[in-house]
């Protein structure tokens, strides 16, 4: 499928639908001439803002932008908002970070108001619930805009953008589908802000370091149109699926999740190490070496060598011997986070580790909820709305999709036609675009408490061959999936990635 888009309209205030009127409709039916397709007038706001950024007090604009995207015969089929901030006066020559999130489904909320961008809303920072409103949103200065310019992405079903009436949601909601909307935003972008050699980054975070060895595919990849990238920066990665999933027969996923049993049954006092970067280190070397051994040999395992493996499997992870021994000595995620903390009554999170919540009763083998997720999304939600709608003045009746349900149900994990029960893993697409081109490097930040991307996984994914080592450089977090909510790990999280970007 082709994408072409309509320009950004300077001056639009307001997203309007221009219908044929009825005289035009009769002229056509008169003529046998076929319609003209609808068009969309897109929204644009900006603002002219100030804030202290890395130590600068710097000015910039605040550009909330819709981007039409249409089929060959000119219709509309996709809306994607994209919120920019750029520095003034405006300079070339600075850095671009085009920056997206997850799911898929996911809006740029949570980079954009919790890491990244020039206000970010205040919750806990020690893992307890955010509680109810009003939630502060306060100046951030660990936004990256003294060392780039900055445009968050929304994709189709994320944030204010949607897909028209009669679009297939087959065309965008898709690994390859998605990626091909998002390149044509960004390119759009770069052709609009005359921004072609600037230096650009791309990255994302979770579902969104998925997208970005698809976007690379597709800007780096496009011989008609290629577009140069100088990083990727991966925050909470996963790339290699089938090494995720718990199905039985595949023990790869109990390996890649034993390092982030052992490091939760640390932070919650059910595990001893002399630190958390140390309780990791023990358990990726038992994890590859005698646990994934184990596993292999199946129902060959000598006796004498599963209870080996029973009893440092049980010192890692806090669970007794007789519940490892109940389980074949495979433990999935869902269990654990029930599990652990049984004998206090509390669950843990998935997104993070550190986090607890009590269940309806203890008596169940899984948890009710995510205490990680509920205890943050209602000040995310807040604060989005009330920056977008207020302070930068947007209009639309359309809720924002923090987390829309619509992409995650219609998602096709096709890849060349070989589906999500093939191998699916996107890691090799960003080994071929570094060895094509020689300056690009990869920035990956992990945080120790995450079970949705586990940092063993993203290591698995990133180390094996086809991927140049010497340019890619790991960074880990005493937090969970978003360490960016623990503030020493937002200020750590943007002084490493400043300076990613600064030693290109």
């Amino acid at each position: 499928m082709t994408f072409r888009t309509l320009s950004h309209l300077a001056g639009a205030m307001a997203l309007a639908i221009a219908l044929p009127t009825a005289a035009t409709a009769q002229d056509t039916a008169d003529t046998g001439k076929s319609a003209a397709p609808a068009k969309l007038d897109p929204q644009v706001r900006t603002r002219d803002l100030t804030g202290t950024f890395g130590g600068q007090r710097i000015g910039y604009t605040a550009t909330m932008a819709e981007t039409v995207l249409t089929d060959d015969e000119g219709k509309p089929e996709a809306v994607i908002v994209t919120t920019s901030y750029v520095k003034n006066p405006r300079d070339t020559s600075r850095p671009v970070f085009f920056i997206y999130n997850g799911g898929p489904g996911s809006g740029s909320v949570w980079l954009q108001m919790g890491a990244f961008g020039p206000k970010r809303v205040a919750i806990p920072s020690d893992a307890t619930d955010d509680g109810a409103p009003p939630y502060p949103i306060l100046d951030n200065p660990d936004s990256l805009l003294d060392v780039a310019d900055l445009v968050f992405i929304d994709p189709p079903g994320t944030g204010f953008s949607y897909l028209t009436e009669n679009t297939d949601p087959e065309d965008y909601y898709g690994l390859e589908q998605d990626a091909r909307a998002v390149a044509t935003v960004i390119r759009r972008w770069i052709n609009d802000n005359n921004r072609w050699n600037s230096p650009k980054y791309l990255g994302g975070e979770s579902y969104g370091t998925t997208r970005t060895a698809m976007v690379v595919r597709e800007l780096e990849g496009a011989t008609y149109n290629d577009v140069g990238l100088n990083g990727l920066i991966l925050i909470s990665t996963i790339l290699d699926f089938a090494a995720r999933e718990p199905t039985p027969g595949n023990e790869m996923a109990y390996v890649m999740a034993l390092p982030n049993m052992a490091t939760a049954a640390y932070y919650h006092g059910k595990a001893q190490a002399p630190s958390v970067e140390a309780i990791a280190e023990q358990a990726r070397r038992f994890a590859i070496g005698p646990y994934a051994t184990a596993l292999m040999e199946g129902q060959d395992l000598p006796a004498a060598e599963r209870a080996s493996v029973r009893a440092e499997l049980s010192r890692l992870t806090g669970l007794s011997e007789t519940f490892l021994d109940n389980a074949e000595l495979r433990v999935t995620d869902q269990r654990f986070y029930k599990e652990l903390l049984r004998d206090r009554g509390l669950t843990i999170g998935r997104l993070d580790s550190r986090y607890t919540g009590r269940d309806y009763d203890n008596a169940g083998e899984y948890p009710d909820n995510d205490p990680s997720f509920y205890g943050i999304d209602a000040g995310y939600t807040a604060a989005i709305n009330a920056w977008s709608r207020g302070t930068l003045g947007f209009e639309t009746d359309r809720e924002y999709q923090a987390i829309g349900s619509d992409p995650g149900r219609s998602w096709d994990w096709s890849l060349s036609g070989r589906g999500r029960g093939a191998y699916l893993n996107v890691a090799p697409f960003i080994g071929q675009a570094m060895r094509q081109n020689s300056q690009l490097r990869t920035f990956v930040g992990q945080g120790y408490y995450d079970f949705a991307t586990p940092f063993f996984g993203a290591e698995y994914s990133l180390k094996r061959i086809g991927i140049p080592q010497e340019r890619v450089e790991f960074h880990y977090y005493d937090a969970g999936h978003m360490m960016y909510i623990r503030d020493e790990d937002r200020t750590k999280l943007s002084a490493d990635i400043r300076a990613f970007i600064r030693n290109r």
